[in-house]
C-alpha cells in the first residue's frame, strides 16, 4: 500500500487519541480539584460508567459486522464523540457536577466506542498480510500518539487556569477532527468485498471469538498489561503534583513520554518484522519494568529523574500501542481460523475499558483509604500515593510478560508472502478481494 493511503488511514488516530487523552488522564484531576467531587465518588462513577460502556462494546462490534462498510459507522460515531466532549470539560452552571458528569461521559462513550470499533476493524480487514497489518496500526498509532502529545501540552499552553486551558483545547480539537475524517473517511476505500456481511444473532458471533484460544490468551495478557499501564494513567497528574510537586511541568512530562513513543514506533516495526511482534512486545514489557520501578524513589525535586522515567517508558509505549492490535489483525486474517473483526474489536475495546475502570474504581477509592487527598502535603499520603502509582503497576506487567513470553510463538500467524499488486487487466480476483480494492 503506497505511503499516502497509509497515512490517509491513520491520521483520523490522532483527534481520536486527542480525545481519550482527557477522558482517562484530565477529568479524574478536573472535577476533584474544579468542582470538589471527592475522589471516592469519582472513583465509583468512573468505573460504573467504564464499565457500562465496556459491556455495550462487544455488541456493538458484533452488530457492526452485520452492517455493509464500516466508513459510515465511523462517521455515526463522531457527532456524539463531539457533542459530549463539549459537554464533559465544561458542565453548565447550576447542575450537579457527578450527575452531569455522567450524563457527558455516557454521550462520550457510546461516539467514541462506534467510531474507535469501527476503525480499527477496518483497518484489520485491509490487512492482507501480516506486515501490512503492522504498518497500518503503527501508521495509525504514531498518528494517535502525535495527537496525544498535542492534547497534553495544549491545555497548559493555551491557559494557566487547566479547567480553562482544557476547554480552549477541546474547541481547537473540532476543526482537527472534522479534518481528519474527511481524509481517513474519502481517501481510504471500504474493505466491504473482503468480508461478508454477518447474519447471525449477536451471540454466536461474540461466542465465535470468544471460543478462539488464541484470541483469548492473547486477551487475557493485553488485560494485565493494560491494567498496569490503566493505573499510572489514571494517577499521573496527582503524582506528579503531589509527589513531585511540579504540577506547572504537566504538560513536559506527557509531552516527553508521548513523543518518545511516536520516535520508539519505527523501531519496534523493525524489530517485529525480525523477531515477531509477540517477543517484541514481551521485550517492551521488560523495559517498562525496568525504568518504571524507579518511580516509587521519587520526591520533590526529582523532576530529572521523572523525565527520564517518562522517556524510557514512553519507549515502550510504542510497542505497547502498536503490536497488541497488530496482532489481533494477525488473527483475523489467519486463514484456518478467522475471527469476524467488528466482534473482535468490540471484545478488544470492552477489555480494554475494563482496564481503566478497574485502574479509576480501584485505585482512587483505595488512595481515600489510605489517606490521601488531592493536595496533600504530609510524608505519608505522598507515600502511599507512590505505593500506587509505582509499586502495583509492575506486578501487573511483570505476569503479563511471562504469559505472552509463555504463548509467543502460539499467538503469530503464520508468516505469508506479500501477494503482488499490479494494475494490468485481468489480475486475480482472489488477490483482489483479499486487499478488499486497495490496490495501488
Amino acid at each position: 500500500m503506497r505511503p499516502a493511503r497509509l497515512f490517509a488511514y491513520g491520521v483520523l488516530g490522532a483527534p481520536l487519541a486527542a480525545a481519550a487523552l482527557p477522558i482517562y488522564v484530565h477529568i479524574p484531576k478536573l472535577y476533584a480539584d474544579s468542582f470538589g467531587v471527592s475522589l471516592t465518588v469519582l472513583g465509583i462513577v468512573l468505573f460504573a460508567a467504564r464499565l457500562l460502556d465496556a459491556l455495550v462494546d462487544p455488541l456493538i462490534g458484533a452488530a457492526s459486522d452485520r452492517a455493509r462498510g464500516r466508513r459510515r459507522l465511523v462517521w455515526m460515531g463522531l457527532l456524539p464523540l463531539a457533542l459530549g466532549l463539549l459537554a464533559l470539560v465544561r458542565p453548565a452552571e447550576g447542575t450537579d457536577p457527578v450527575f452531569w458528569l455522567i450524563g457527558a461521559l455516557a454521550l462520550v462513550y457510546a461516539g467514541y466506542s462506534i467510531s474507535s470499533i469501527n476503525y480499527y476493524a477496518w483497518g484489520a480487514e485491509l490487512s492482507a498480510t501480516p506486515a501490512l497489518g503492522t504498518r497500518l496500526v503503527a501508521v495509525r498509532e504514531g498518528c494517535a500518539l502525535v495527537g496525544v502529545v498535542a492534547a497534553s501540552i495544549a491545555p497548559g499552553l493555551l491557559s494557566p487556569d487547566a479547567a480553562q486551558g482544557l476547554w480552549q483545547a477541546v474547541l481547537y480539537w473540532l476543526p482537527l477532527l472534522a479534518v481528519s475524517a474527511v481524509i481517513t473517511l474519502f481517501a481510504v476505500p471500504e474493505a466491504s468485498r473482503a468480508r461478508p456481511v454477518r447474519h447471525e444473532p449477536l451471540r454466536d458471533v461474540l461466542g465465535e471469538v470468544l471460543q478462539n484460544r488464541r484470541f483469548r490468551r492473547l486477551l487475557a495478557v493485553f488485560a494485565l498489561n493494560g491494567i498496569a499501564s490503566a493505573i499510572p494513567a489514571t494517577l499521573v497528574l496527582f503524582f506528579i503534583a503531589d509527589v513531585l510537586g511540579a504540577a506547572e511541568r504537566e504538560g513536559l512530562f506527557l509531552a516527553l513520554y508521548f513523543v518518545a513513543g511516536v520516535l520508539a514506533l519505527p523501531l519496534w516495526t523493525r524489530l517485529s518484522d525480525r523477531y515477531g511482534r509477540a517477543r517484541s512486545w514481551a521485550a517492551s514489557m521488560v523495559l517498562a519494568i525496568s525504568v518504571f520501578a524507579w518511580a516509587f524513589t521519587l520526591g520533590p525535586g526529582d523532576d530529572v529523574a521523572f523525565m527520564l522515567i517518562c522517556a524510557a517508558s514512553g519507549i515502550a509505549l510504542g510497542a505497547d500501542l502498536a503490536l497488541p492490535a497488530a496482532l489481533v489483525a494477525g488473527l483475523v486474517g489467519r486463514r484456518d481460523e478467522p475471527l469476524s473483526a467488528g466482534g473482535s474489536f468490540g471484545v478488544w475495546n470492552f477489555v480494554t475499558k475494563m482496564n481503566l475502570a478497574l485502574a479509576a474504581g480501584l485505585a482512587l477509592p483505595l488512595l481515600g483509604v489510605l489517606g490521601y487527598q488531592p493536595g496533600a502535603t504530609d510524608a505519608d499520603a505522598r507515600l502511599a500515593l507512590a505505593a500506587v502509582y509505582g509499586l502495583v503497576p509492575l506486578a501487573l506487567k511483570a505476569a503479563a510478560c511471562v504469559l505472552l513470553w509463555r504463548h509467543a510463538d502460539w499467538l503469530e500467524p503464520e508468516p505469508e508472502a506479500e501477494p503482488e499488486l499490479n494494475n494490468e487487466a485481468g489480475a486475480d480476483m482472489a488477490t483482489e478481494a483479499e486487499y478488499g480494492g486497495l490496490k495501488s
